[in-house]
């Protein structure tokens, strides 16, 4: 009986562990946080939660973006002042913290967290100190 049970809770663990994030489950997580995104151990970029699921993104090394997020099925999708077109992505949340599977392209590389702060992003820009 004992090592049903091990065994039972060993087969569901990573099953639990590959369900996407709810929206709700995300805004709670990420609401208040910057956290910063690598692929392959490159940083890619961070994203600043903002309430009422508003957004600041940048890339590596270039310029802010405004934008805001909403669930679309299950997916989590950004739209952002650059380009009205949703990017959609599916988040998962293991030990080391959330991971990203960018739903419109499912063979691109997943994003994961590597590093998080209560910090505002910091912005480069034409703009800064203007």
């Amino acid at each position: 009986m004992h090592k049903a049970l091990i065994l039972t809770l060993l087969l569901a663990g990573p099953a639990a562990a590959a369900d996407p994030m709810t929206a709700a489950e995300f805004e709670r997580y990420a609401t208040g946080k910057t956290l910063s995104y690598a692929v392959g151990g490159e940083i890619y970029g961070a994203e600043q939660y903002l309430s009422g699921r508003r957004v600041l993104w940048a890339f590596r090394g270039e310029e802010c973006s405004k934008g805001f997020w909403y669930d679309d099925a299950g997916l989590i999708c950004f739209v952002y002042e650059h380009d009205g077109t949703p990017q959609c992505w599916s988040f998962f949340r293991d030990a080391t913290g959330l991971r990203a599977r960018f739903a419109n392209d499912p063979d691109s590389a997943e994003l994961a967290e590597v590093a998080q702060t209560p910090a505002p992003l910091i912005c480069a820009g034409p703009d800064v100190g203007v």
